[in-house]
């Protein structure tokens, strides 16, 4: 009996996955078009730029950011658990900044040992650290943490003659560019807030999963964030290379019982651009292009390597996840944050554009189960292909893919659309890291479909789950990978440069010190700690440093003279 029906069940049961297909046809066809329209939108605005913009007005240079007089800045970086990268992060970024006039805050919490070690053995180095202690245990939120270093912010604006002119929100896993204060400067007080790209430093061809990094966030930061700015002048902030404006934080912080960041969010990010916006404050997608040196080695890193000049946006750089779970967990909070808490917290306020951007970060609450369903499909079609060519199968329904329902015609569509996708996503990725990479975008679009799909079902568990059993939504911690030494182009500082960028001693101090260097023909750390300028630790800090960088030592007085004489 169960062989006579067999044929007839197969029958219904492709006449329902016919039917399935064309509803998954549907949704796949409007969110293509979603992304055909700011494909058009962004390819539009580029023509327009370079036939009347770019010929009326001359680009902005370095020597202009340079040339304008350094206002105090802030850089903030909340740390939870960060023992592993943030000692090198810092390092990296002393080392790399050209800008002077700056202090850096890290919030800690008090329970987390191993990182206010790691802190507090930066700040005896560089005196322009300030650690601040989140006084109750951690994690709560990253907001939290950032609340009480605002605080920690505005209480030393009253120590100095000068308040920050603003505020930069940084990662412990950021590689900064040396110019990104001075840019940043250049743009306060007039612009309130302010967003570099984010991009994921270059990985290896067989780290898919890392890979998909590199090739969402080279599109989105170099097409979609453009776009973004142009249709609704709103901003969201990257978490990363994001500066804040003093007026913009005293307002917020006013407004919101000296908490500008909200704790009721996994996105404080997202949420604080959102809110400056309806606050009418002016935000920018900062777009400053620069060179970047790194080492790449062609043919899918079977050829030689080679140093290249990398012609991109002036931004921040960072290592991602590069393991599945790692990826999906990550992702899951910018779901749940952007999309769900964003929907609940934020609403659709705003212009018509702002409420069709806002659809388009909350589409893929539904969106990527799509994909992955529409996987399920082809590989079943393909089975039932498979079937009917070797005659297993024979017993069907008229098909709906009929040549007059026009639904051929929509799956057509459906795989033209998704070629434009292919393309334009390769070209961004090969502009950036090469032709290789760009090649292997294109599977590794399956790649980060899947983390996708497992990034929103977790959303969507955690949201229901506190919403109906009220279970709490706390930081859900990313362990971070920060370059080698030999994976950064180090700059190379003397001793007494380096000290100077620890801010261990100031210019008078160092001059005075290389006067009486070349009347007594000393080692310049020994005449600093005679003259009482600077303390054998911070002499034997920089030392060391020197040493594990391969920068010039202390150890030689000859070595030491003639790297120091002017």
């Amino acid at each position: 009996m169960s062989s006579l029906y067999l044929p007839y069940l197969l029958a219904d049961y492709y006449h329902i996955l016919e039917i399935v297909t064309v509803i998954v046809g549907v949704l796949i066809m409007f969110s293509s078009l979603d992304d055909l329209f700011i494909d058009g939108w962004y390819w539009a605005r580029q023509a327009y730029r370079s036939l009347m913009v770019k010929r009326r007005y001359k680009a902005l240079t370095a020597e202009q950011l340079r040339s304008k007089r350094e206002q105090p800045l802030a850089i903030m970086i909340p740390a939870w658990l960060e023992y592993d990268v943030i000692a090198p992060m810092l390092e990296n970024m002393v080392g790399s900044l050209e800008y002077k006039n700056y202090y850096i805050f890290v919030g800690t919490y008090c329970n987390d040992a191993r990182t206010i070690e790691e802190v507090e053995r930066m700040r005896r180095r560089y005196k322009q650290l300030i650690r601040v202690e989140v006084p109750h245990d951690g994690p709560t939120c990253k907001a939290d943490c950032l609340n009480w270093i605002i605080q920690a912010i505005f209480a030393q604006d009253l120590r100095q003659p000068e308040p920050f002119a603003g505020v930069v929100l940084h990662d412990s896993e950021d590689v900064l560019h040396h110019l990104e204060l001075h840019y940043f400067n250049y743009l306060l007080p007039r612009i309130d807030f302010i967003q570099l790209p984010v991009t994921s430093l270059e990985r290896d061809w067989y780290e898919l999963v890392a890979g998909t990094y590199m090739d969402e966030f080279a599109e989105w930061h170099t097409k979609d964030l453009v776009v973004r700015e142009s249709m609704s002048k709103m901003v969201p902030s990257a978490g990363v290379g994001t500066c804040f404006s003093r007026k913009a934080l005293l307002q917020l912080s006013a407004e919101t019982n000296n908490q500008p960041f909200n704790t009721a969010t996994l996105t404080e990010d997202y949420d604080i651009g959102a809110r400056l916006a309806r606050r009418g404050m002016k935000q920018i997608f900062g777009k400053f292009p620069v060179d970047y040196i790194a080492k790449r080695a062609k043919w899918f890193g079977q050829g030689e390597a080679n140093m290249v000049a990398i012609h991109m946006p002036l931004g921040v750089r960072e290592y991602f996840p590069d393991t599945f779970r790692t990826a999906y967990r990550q992702k899951a909070r910018w779901t749940l944050g952007i999309g769900l808490q964003g929907w609940s917290q934020v609403g659709w306020e705003g212009s018509l554009a702002t409420k069709y951007l806002l659809f388009r970060d909350r589409k893929g609450l539904v969106t990527s189960f799509v994909a992955i369903v529409a996987y399920i499909l082809l590989a079943q079609h393909l089975l039932f292909m498979v079937m009917t060519s070797m005659d297993w199968w024979t017993t069907y329904y008229p098909s709906v893919f009929s040549p007059h329902s026009g639904l051929m015609q929509l799956m057509w569509a459906n795989g033209i659309l998704l070629s434009l996708r292919v393309l334009q996503r390769g070209y961004f990725v090969g502009r950036l890291y090469g032709w290789e990479h760009a090649l292997l975008s294109a599977p590794r679009m399956i790649i980060g479909n899947f983390i996708n799909a497992m990034a929103a079902a977790r959303a969507w568990r955690l949201y229901l789950g506190h919403l109906f059993l009220g279970k709490p939504l706390v930081w859900d911690k990313t362990m971070h990978d920060f370059p080698s030494a030999d994976q950064l182009v180090q700059q190379r500082l003397r001793l007494g440069d380096l000290l100077m960028s620890w801010r261990a001693i100031d210019q008078e101090s160092l001059n005075k010190a290389l006067q009486a260097q070349a009347a007594e023909h000393k080692p310049l750390g020994q005449i600093l700690l005679e003259h009482g300028y600077l303390d054998q630790a911070t002499l034997s800090e920089a030392i060391s440093f020197q040493n594990d960088t391969g920068q010039p030592t202390a150890a030689s007085p000859t070595e030491q003279r003639s790297s120091e004489t002017p």
